[in-house]
Formats: structure tokens, C-alpha cells, sequence
């Protein structure tokens, strides 16, 4: 490349420069106090660091100067080994940095909580005692977002709204595999997984339309899992409420398991009405009435299993049953129907027979064609595996 060319590529690049004024570091102009508080530790941490790396970057470009090979006025000592006064220097800098940097750790740790339910709204500005907070049930499927208002019985798909001001109690869960909820001009990110239900308390404080955003790669359709989120001041989020229930449609639990089917590029949808529990359904992995809920099955385990008399709900625990009832490939695979205790075995009767007792029964058959449904009451002894 010539001379003129890269001249002109430089000016050229000056001159577009200006037009990156229009761009904006959301995460460091942050709308929310709790995403400021972070945005303020950023900045701390990197400026306790360019404490050390600003000298050294310095000393080694003043040293390479000074002692080069063609500056002979330079003072040459081969037998130089120690100095007592560089390395203090060298060695409580860094020292200082780290436990400055370590404080500051530990504080804005506890004091940044997402489970933490906040204390103020901004700084100097206490939560009154009067406000109530928002609750926001939030749901990540594949590839949107549902957010359930509980206190309104509404919900929206891939569009949240809050009042300003007002403290927000995310409560968050996954319906498939793990994922991240972030709002970058709201707070940090916090992961959503199936089964579990995270926390994130947070509040906006500027109006206006903001991105939120899966910081977590959970398939093909994961670039596309954005949504809206709005900063309203309690007007503006009146109206929004109602104008969900006037044009929203119902969310029931079978429009929910079809709402779950993976997809991608939604429009956003409002819900008018959404069914009592939904959210604890999808919490519990039971939206499906034929599947047992997980606290359910922690309830059983919890009283040491539910024993024989549970025979007929084995089949219920196999999430993947449709996989394994049926076949994969032309060919079926094995999997554990029901094992069950004999007359006065185990705990509270008599002594656990032994392996050579433990043969299937031959007075029953079970076959792989019988349904999902089939009752097991009846069984009494041995396993079946099929």
C-alpha cells in the first residue's frame, strides 16, 4: 500500500469518527441505580490498576530510552544485583492495590446482592415505606422471554415494562437449559435454570425503551432472544397495564406448552389472564398434568420414598419418557418401569431378601405397547426392566 493511500485512509477514519458520538456505552451510562453502583466499581477497579500498569508501561519505555546501546553517557554497572528501596517499591504497590482491591470486593459483594431486596433507589434516596415493590415472574424459553406480572394476572412475551422508581423482585427460571437474564442498563446479569428459580432486585430511574438480552448461549436461536424492556413513569405503566388487558388473549396451561415449543424471532404478545400457579408449574417442570411435580417428588424423597404403594407413579418421574416409552431410531431402549417391595420387606419389616430372591416375578408380564397411563397398583413383588 502506498504512502498516499494509507494518508487517506487515516484522514478518512478521522473523519468518520464524529459519527460514534451517536453510540452509547450502556453499560457505563447506565439507567438504574444498581447497574450505576456497578458501572462505579469498573471504573474504581480499573483506576486502582492503571495505579501499576500506567508506571510500568512508563519505566520500561524510559529504561529502553535511557540505556540504549547508543547512549554511552549512561551509567554501566555489570555487578548491579539488589536495591533494598526498589524492591519496596516493586512489592508494596501492588500489595496496597490488592488489598484496596480486595476491600472493595468484599463490600460491593454483599452490597450488590441480587438476592439482596434494595434499601434505596438512588443515592440519598431511601425506599419509602409506602411503595410496594413490582413482582416480575420471568421465564426463559426457547428462543423469548415471558414475563408474568402475578400482583396484575397479565403477562407480555419478549416486552417488559416497570414504573420508575419502584423496586423490581425478578423471580427467574428456564423451561429447557440453563440461560441469562440480562438488562445492561438495569442491573448484572443472573442466570435462569430449569428446576431453580433465581432472584434479581433491581430499579429503574430514567425513562425510555431499553434492550435486554440471553448472555448465555443456549442454541441456535440464542442470538435472537432479545426483548424490550421500558422504563415508564406510574402513568405511562398504568396504561401499559391496561392496554394488556384490553388487547392481551389468555394464558393457559395448554397455550403455555405450546407457547414453549422452541421458535424464533417472536412478536411480542400480551396475555389479559394467565392461569393460578402457572409460573409454580413451570418452576416444578409439571405444566403437563401428567408429570409429577419436583417438590412433590422432594416431599417423597424427603419421607424416605413412597414404597409400593407409589408403584403407579413411577412411570410419571420419566421426563424423557416420550423418548424412551417409544422408539429412537427403530429401536427402543431399556429403561426402569417400576420396582417394587416385597410382602414385609425393607424398612419396618422384615430382614431385605436376598439377590437370589430379587427374580422377577413370573405371575405378571408387563409389555412395552401398554400407555403411559398404565396402573401398576397391583404389582407386589420384584422389578421390571424393560
Amino acid at each position: 500500500m502506498s504512502m498516499h493511500s494509507k494518508i487517506v485512509g487515516w484522514l478518512f477514519a478521522f473523519l468518520v469518527l464524529p459519527l460514534l458520538s451517536g453510540c452509547n456505552m450502556v453499560v457505563m451510562s447506565p439507567s438504574g441505580d444498581i447497574a450505576r453502583q456497578q458501572a462505579d466499581l469498573i471504573l474504581i477497579s480499573v483506576a486502582l490498576m492503571l495505579i501499576i500498569i500506567v508506571p510500568v508501561i512508563f519505566l520500561t519505555l524510559f529504561f529502553a530510552w535511557k540505556y540504549r546501546h547508543s547512549n554511552t553517557d549512561a551509567p554501566y554497572d555489570p555487578e548491579w544485583s539488589h536495591s533494598t528501596r526498589l524492591e519496596v517499591v516493586i512489592w508494596s504497590a501492588p500489595l496496597a492495590i490488592i488489598i484496596a482491591l480486595g476491600a472493595i470486593t468484599w463490600m460491593s459483594t454483599h452490597k450488590l446482592d441480587p438476592y439482596r431486596p434494595l434499601d434505596e433507589i438512588a443515592p440519598g434516596r431511601p425506599v419509602a415505606a409506602n411503595v410496594k415493590p413490582l413482582n416480575v415472574e420471568v421465564v426463559a424459553l426457547d428462543w423469548k422471554w415471558l414475563f408474568i406480572y402475578p400482583d396484575y394476572g397479565i403477562a407480555s412475551l419478549n416486552e417488559m415494562a416497570a414504573p420508575l422508581d419502584v423496586p423490581i423482585n425478578f423471580k427467574i427460571t428456564s423451561t429447557s437449559v440453563m440461560n441469562s437474564f440480562y438488562i445492561p442498563a438495569l442491573a448484572g446479569q443472573i442466570y435462569a435454570m430449569p428446576g431453580m428459580a433465581t432472584k434479581l432486585h433491581a430499579v429503574i430511574n430514567k425513562p425510555g425503551d431499553y434492550e435486554g438480552l440471553s448472555a448465555n448461549f443456549s442454541g441456535s436461536g440464542f442470538s435472537h432472544m432479545r426483548f424490550t424492556f421500558k422504563g415508564l413513569d406510574q402513568a405511562g405503566f398504568d396504561a401499559w397495564v391496561a392496554s394488556v388487558k384490553q388487547k392481551g388473549t389468555s394464558l393457559t396451561r395448554a397455550d403455555y406448552q405450546k407457547l414453549e415449543l422452541p421458535s424464533e424471532k417472536e412478536p411480542v404478545r400480551y396475555y389479559s389472564t394467565v392461569d393460578n400457579g402457572l409460573f409454580d408449574a413451570i418452576l416444578n417442570m409439571c405444566v403437563d398434568p401428567s408429570k409429577m411435580c419436583m417438590k412433590e417428588m422432594a416431599m417423597i424423597d424427603a419421607r424416605g420414598g413412597g414404597g409400593k404403594e407409589s408403584a403407579n407413579l413411577v412411570f410419571r418421574l420419566a421426563y424423557d419418557r416420550e423418548r424412551n416409552w417409544g422408539a429412537i431410531g427403530g429401536k427402543s431402549r431399556p429403561f426402569l418401569l417400576a420396582q417394587c417391595t416385597p410382602e414385609g420387606a425393607g424398612p419396618g419389616g422384615s430382614e431385605v431378601l436376598p439377590p437370589a430372591s430379587r427374580s422377577p416375578s413370573p405371575s405378571f408380564s408387563l409389555s412395552l405397547g401398554k400407555s403411559a397411563g398404565s396402573d401398576l397398583s397391583q404389582l407386589s413383588s420384584g422389578t421390571v426392566l424393560r
